[in-house]
């Protein structure tokens, strides 16, 4: 009678393993977005209520609050934080293309500026275009600012490799997790805020926050200060749409490393990669 029991009992303990739905496990497993969020939301109240201070962190507006908590219920739907990593990560794949495209651009002005500076002599009279040096150099700029998230998502950042590569996949994560968390993403944050008003100024606003009346909204960017150069306002707009992709690619590393520390290797995206070990 005994044996007939504990065998009941075995099968009983053993079928809600076998059959649990998935997202039984998908609520015990909480993304480690979720802790961080909750971390973040206890600061934000404290530094509310007991403190009298004047940084962000104390004044979060409603939108900040909404994010927070559609972060939050994010963190317990995988398949859905993971949708949204794969939306994030076909940015970069445009815009390296864009960067390609202006990289031949950089090549071609730059060939004509050579040319039309050392031609000056022959024909004796100034032909190098100040416009043309000052589209190379914002073309040049604007490379870079449009694929930084490329070069995140492709893991070019500096690492010691030789050290670096004996590491687990889970210590990596977690490496590469609390930096972005901590590190990266609080000071892109602060950068976005900072390149708003920035930006702002650089196409027009004026101190008292009016925009200038009328179509030609060129003529109120900020101008160069070399003659014959190209308004630079564009330019230093471009600065702020840079950093705002450079944060959607971290946070698309954020979710990638924080699924791999949860044990969902699926959606971790692991790449094993084969290029030699270097120090930089």
């Amino acid at each position: 009678m005994l044996v007939i029991v504990g065998y009941s009992l075995g099968l009983m303990s053993a079928t809600p393993t076998t059959e649990r739905p998935s997202w039984v496990s998908t609520l015990r497993t909480p993304h480690p977005i979720a802790w961080m969020l909750i971390a973040l939301m206890l600061i934000a109240v404290v530094a509310h209520l007991f403190t009298d201070t004047g940084y962000l962190i104390g004044n979060l507006d409603w939108f900040w609050w909404t994010a927070m908590l559609v972060g939050l219920a994010m963190s317990l739907w995988h398949d859905g934080l993971n949708r949204l990593r794969l939306a994030i990560e076909v940015i970069p794949k445009i815009t390296v293309k864009l960067a390609m495209i202006l990289a031949w651009a950089v090549f071609l002005l730059q060939f004509f500026n050579v040319i039309t500076r050392y031609g000056n002599e022959y024909v004796e009279r100034d032909i190098l275009y100040g416009e043309v040096v000052s589209l190379a150099w914002q073309s040049f700029g604007l490379m870079f600012l449009v694929a930084v998230n490329a070069g995140v998502r492709n893991g070019v950042n500096p690492r010691i490799d030789f050290w670096w590569a004996n590491f687990r996949n889970k210590t990596k994560a977690g490496l590469d997790f609390a930096m972005h968390t901590m590190l990266l993403l609080p000071f892109i944050a602060m950068s976005v805020s900072v390149l708003q008003t920035y930006t702002a100024s650089a196409l027009g606003q004026r101190y008292n926050g009016e925009w200038p009346a009328g179509w030609r909204v060129w003529n109120s960017w900020e101008q160069a200060v070399d003659a014959g150069g190209l308004a630079v306002g564009p330019i230093k707009a471009m600065m702020l749409v840079g950093f705002v992709l450079f944060g959607l690619q971290v946070l698309a590393e954020v979710i990638k490393t924080g699924f791999v520390l949860i044990g969902r290797d699926d959606y971790g995206d692991i790449v094993e990669s084969d290029a030699p070990l270097r120090i930089e």
